[in-house]
């Protein structure tokens, strides 16, 4: 026996009645996006707020121009990281004086790691994800190198295909750090519940939110979480470049004792001592002098986002990847080698679908010409991120139309595709 499928047909209408309706609708207009491009590369690098350059210029122009080094004071440059950093608190679930900027996500992430480390002095294992994100696991071996003394720091990686966490965490695991949105395939953690895991081993978790924070609600206190980092160029919008944070519960704050210690983390920086001192509080993961044009971006971008509901951005994400995957599986699976690697079940998605397809590199290309922009992400996955503020349902609509037409006319062969940049 045959069944009808009673859904209504997806078309280009029906994408541009949901924009209509979208409350989130008018965000678009307050970023500068070029003409004729769908950009589904913000968890890569976010778009420029139109506000943006006005802010720059102004902290150029006015506060290092004419303020000068008065500025320090007058400006409150020097207190930039943790007035920024409240800016970024309520976007994770934290609270005021909890997340302080930091230099680079991989310096913050050291940092991090290392003071959580310390507070668990007796054990010598740190377990991570196999695919989290290379410079995570580059910067756990330089943490086992420097915490190492006369028995050497184990690490120990965990995967999809095993070993998983439950197999690794004894007491002998000090530190567990996870990506909580993965960078390839968008699958994302419960943190609570894999935070109450690994505490029930006696660990400290160390949360990576570069594709969390402004993409996904998190609540970092209310998951009884011990620390995280994240940058803010992707969802956040803060510009190439623009510093991350890092977040440390108020439990940990006292004892927590960062890698790195610098000036900026003194209790009293301008005493001039010879000896370190710790600041209170999360102020002693600072380093040294903050990138003043970098964090000017970075505010300029929060000050928006302090009047954005995430509520109303994980709604609109999970309609804009449904309606991909949706359209993938209609349009383009029944035709090509195409699949969804992103998990389907909305709770275990971020803001981003990944498919796995052969020869991605160049229908990436090809598609980037078209005015469609993703990435590639090797072996064989090209990734679009959906960025609520301003990704519209018609651009979803527009993109697969633009795929579908170079998987049909397999323009993505041509030689040009497949010539490699620096970056890809």
């Amino acid at each position: 026996m045959t069944t009808t499928d009673t859904r209504p047909a997806i078309d280009r209408g029906t994408c541009e009645a949901l924009d209509a309706a979208d409350p989130l609708a008018q965000f678009r207009e307050r970023f500068d996006l070029p003409e004729g491009v769908v950009y589904l590369d913000g968890n890569s690098l976010g778009a420029l707020p139109r506000d943006t350059p006005e802010f720059v210029q102004h902290v150029i122009r006015e506060e290092w121009g004419t303020g000068l080094i008065r500025s320090w004071n007058d400006a409150g440059w020097f207190d930039k990281p943790q007035a920024v950093g409240d800016l970024v608190a309520p976007i994770v679930g934290a609270g005021a004086g909890e997340v302080v900027l930091g230099d680079s996500t991989s310096a913050s992430l050291f940092q991090a790691v290392v003071a959580a480390a310390r507070l668990r002095p007796g054990r010598r294992t740190i377990a991570a994800e196999r695919g989290n994100f290379p410079t995570d696991l580059y910067m756990l071996e330089s943490v086992q190198e420097l915490l190492g003394g006369a028995e050497p720091r184990q690490r120990r990686l965990i995967a999809d295909d095993g070993p998983t966490l439950d197999e690794v965490l004894d007491d002998d695991v000090a530190v567990v750090v996870l990506t909580h949105v993965d960078y390839r395939t968008g699958r994302m953690h419960d943190m609570a519940e894999v935070t109450r895991r690994v505490h029930a081993a006696g660990a400290l978790v160390v949360w990576d939110l570069c594709h969390s924070a402004g993409a996904v609600p998190v609540d970092l206190r209310g998951a009884d979480a011990d620390f995280a980092v994240g940058c803010t160029y992707k969802y956040l919008n803060g510009g190439p470049g623009s510093p991350s944070f890092i977040w440390a519960a108020r439990q940990h704050q006292a004892d927590a004792r960062p890698a790195l210690t610098g000036w900026h983390g003194h209790a009293r920086p301008f005493d001039f001592t010879v000896g370190y001192a710790p600041a209170a509080g999360i102020t002693r993961f600072r380093v040294g002098t903050p990138q003043l044009l970098s964090v000017a971006g970075l505010e300029a971008s929060l000050r928006m986002w302090a009047e954005v509901d995430m509520a109303e951005v994980r709604e609109k994400s999970l309609r804009l990847t449904e309606l991909f995957i949706a359209l993938v599986d209609a349009r383009l699976s029944p035709h090509w080698d195409v699949e969804v690697v992103t998990p389907r079940e909305s709770a275990r998605r971020g803001s981003q679908v990944s498919l796995r397809v052969s020869d991605g590199y160049p229908i990436m290309q090809a598609l980037i010409e078209r005015g469609v922009i993703g990435d590639f992400r090797a072996p064989d996955l090209i990734r679009f991120g959906f960025t609520p503020l301003y990704t519209s349902h018609a651009d979803v609509w527009d993109a697969i139309a633009a795929l579908e037409d170079i998987l049909r006319t397999e323009v993505w062969r041509e030689p040009r595709f497949s010539q490699r940049g620096a970056v890809t």
